[in-house]
């Protein structure tokens, strides 16, 4: 067979489709929307999302109601849950979701469905592009039978490739714009065509040599993240043993202007990305009869973050004579980091569920989080008044919000626990407060 031609020339205006409008596929829907070059067809199962997108609106906090409105208006941007109109794409992009199983096993089901609609759609000269996060080899062995299943032959009809997802939510330095994108294809020619077509909106394409490349470069990532929180995560703990502050050592350590990256203890962690990614790679080389010893470690002592926060919420209960059955406790920040409405994977929900298990009643304040489900009830963020505060027999700071007047808070507890150092950035720390318990 002869080699799939390019999508259409520079001069044309190429159709895109995104499949999945979520945090990666709408930004990167209006990203491309906007270079002027491209249509922008976004397909999604939820209707709800669909509706609103066509009506002008965003469901995602990094993105106004205005931009998507305007890319409405021109025509460049539209929203359909009908998968046979990905026939009229040049270009296909998936951006489904990719979460862990109850074994911690990667769930590819929503790629594997994303592929049967592109397949029965599929037709020569196409792109193919994956970003979903997963483990090494899904593009070949997942994606590429599916679609072959045609009659198409990858890298001589069409061209498929993988290209990470690099969004950070909440990061208006680094946007999909300016954050160089990786991309690796099945063939050389797959890469390079999928190299052109991203070079269209995104100021640097970064090539590989394969989508196992590419594949692996996401995981690396969010596992260099991942083992990094976890080591310090762990000294955190060591330090309380010591009974040092782990945030005056971590400032030291700082100051060597080699040699060190700072990271910074927490809750635990949160987010899609860096709680998952790495069990992707761990799943993947089980496979293969490898043991990832590091990856592991990082997770178990991430896990366990959200069981030492509670245990310094006993603590400080204990030093007041109250059990934390019947107490009341106020947690303030629900989402998994600062100044976002994103709870997925939040360590805060864990420090709520113990708390909740061992018998308090709990209430949570966040200003991106208006609500919340968990095991089908919904929960309420309250109104943050100075007689909740003062009333409350402990609470505690799980996301350091630059909303959070630290000040007041400091200054209306009874009891405080700060999981952030949220108080200590922003100079409001009593006299003779500790690393962990501000307040008592």
């Amino acid at each position: 067979m002869t080699e799939a031609p390019p999508p259409s020339p520079e001069q044309d205006l190429m159709t895109f489709g995104v499949i999945g409008l979520g945090y990666v596929g709408l930004p990167l829907s209006v990203e491309a929307a906007s270079s002027g070059g491209l249509k922008v067809i976004g397909f999604d199962v939820n209707e709800e999302v669909v509706d609103g997108v066509n009506a002008g609106r965003s469901h995602i906090q990094d993105l106004t109601d205005d931009q998507v409105a305007s890319l409405r208006s021109q025509g460049l941007l539209e929203a359909t849950t009908d998968m046979a109109r990905l026939s009229e794409c040049d270009a296909i992009s998936i951006c489904v979701p990719t979460p862990l199983s109850k074994t911690r096993d990667p769930d590819v089901s929503y790629v594997q469905a994303a592929s049967v609609a592109v397949a029965a759609a599929l037709r020569p000269g196409q792109l193919i592009v994956l970003e979903s996060t997963t483990y090494p080899g899904t593009t070949r062995e997942v994606m590429q039978p599916t679609l072959e299943a045609t009659g198409l032959v990858a890298g001589e009809d069409f061209h498929l490739c993988f290209s990470p997802e690099r969004i950070d939510p909440g990061n208006e330095v680094w946007t999909t714009k300016n954050t160089p994108k990786v991309i690796g294809g099945l063939t050389d020619a797959c890469t390079a065509v999928g190299a052109q077509f991203y070079e269209r909106f995104i100021d640097t394409v970064v090539q590989v040599s394969s989508a196992e490349a590419a594949e692996l470069t996401k995981i690396l990532e969010n596992t260099f993240r991942a083992v990094n929180i976890g080591l310090v995560n762990e000294i955190a703990l060591i330090a309380d043993r010591l009974n040092v502050d782990v945030w005056e050592v971590i400032e030291a350590a700082a100051t060597k202007p080699f040699g060190f990256m700072k990271f910074t203890p927490g809750p635990g962690l949160g987010g899609h990305c860096i709680p998952v990614d790495p069990h992707y790679l761990s799943w993947k080389m089980r496979t293969l009869n490898y043991k990832t010893r590091f990856i592991d470690l990082a997770s178990e002592i991430n896990a366990e973050m959200p069981i030492f926060v509670v245990d310094k919420v006993r603590a400080v209960l204990n030093r007041r004579r109250q059990p934390v059955n019947g107490a009341s406790i106020l947690l303030l920040g629900v989402a998994y980091k600062r100044d976002i409405d994103d709870v997925r994977e939040s360590p805060a929900l864990d420090v709520m569920k113990l708390l909740q298990a061992d018998g308090a009643t709990v209430a949570y304040h966040d200003p991106y989080v208006p609500r919340l489900l968990e095991d089908g009830e919904v929960m309420e963020s309250v109104e943050l008044t100075d007689a909740l505060l003062s009333d409350a027999d402990a609470v505690v700071i799980l996301t350091d919000h630059t909303d959070f007047d630290y000040a007041r808070i400091v200054s209306c507890s009874q009891a405080l626990v700060d999981a952030r150092h949220a108080t200590a950035a922003a100079g409001v720390l009593p006299e003779g407060s500790g690393s962990w318990i501000v307040k008592s």
